[in-house]
This record gives C-alpha cells, structure tokens and sequence, in this order.
C-alpha cells in the first residue's frame, strides 16, 4: 500500500482482529490476518500489542500449546469502546475521502 499506517489506524486493525474471536488471538496469527490487508512485520506489532495493553484495550494471558506457553490477547470492555470510536471515525473519514475522489467536494 502507498499510504501511510499510522499508530491509530495500527490499534483500530488489531484491536478489529483480536476482537473476532471471544478467546482473544496470538501475535503470528494476528500477524497473518492483519497482513491480509496491509504490509506487518512482527517487530511492527508487537509495540502495538504492548501500547494497547498498557492502555488497557487488551489482556493478556498463556496457554500451553504443543508443550509451549503461547501468549494470547483479548480485547477489554474499554478496548470495544475504543474500537467502536475507531470504527465510527473510520466511516466518517472514508466517506469524506470518497467524496473527494467521486468529485463531490469542491
């Protein structure tokens, strides 16, 4: 993509795909969704993760899987509420940005 992610736009994508699942997700798989859509490395998320839970948007907490303690991440009451305003700034702003692009700004 040839437009900028910037730190808020970050939280609203992994705070959108943590919250799909009510168990929460692990770094490599939220890694690999949030790649579906923009270009991620781990090193770029993890800093994320880190800002939203200190934030408190999200908990975390292990599980063992294949004898190895694997580190998920689930949303919090006050991490929807972030997501929601994200969501509605987003539909705010892309609707603006579409008019402008369909003419209709002047």
């Amino acid at each position: 993509m040839v437009f900028n992610t910037g730190a808020a736009l970050l939280d609203a994508i992994v705070l959108a795909v943590v919250s799909r699942s009510a168990e929460g997700a692990y770094g490599y798989k939220i890694t690999q969704e949030v790649r579906q859509v923009i270009e991620l490395s781990e090193s770029t998320l993890y800093p994320v993760l880190r800002r939203l839970q200190k934030d408190e948007c999200l908990e975390v907490y292990d599980m063992e899987c294949a004898g190895r303690n694997r580190r998920y991440y689930k949303v919090t009451e006050k991490g929807r509420s972030q997501l929601n305003l994200y969501e509605s700034e987003w539909y705010r702003y892309a609707a603006r940005i579409n008019s402008i692009f369909e003419g209709g700004v002047k």
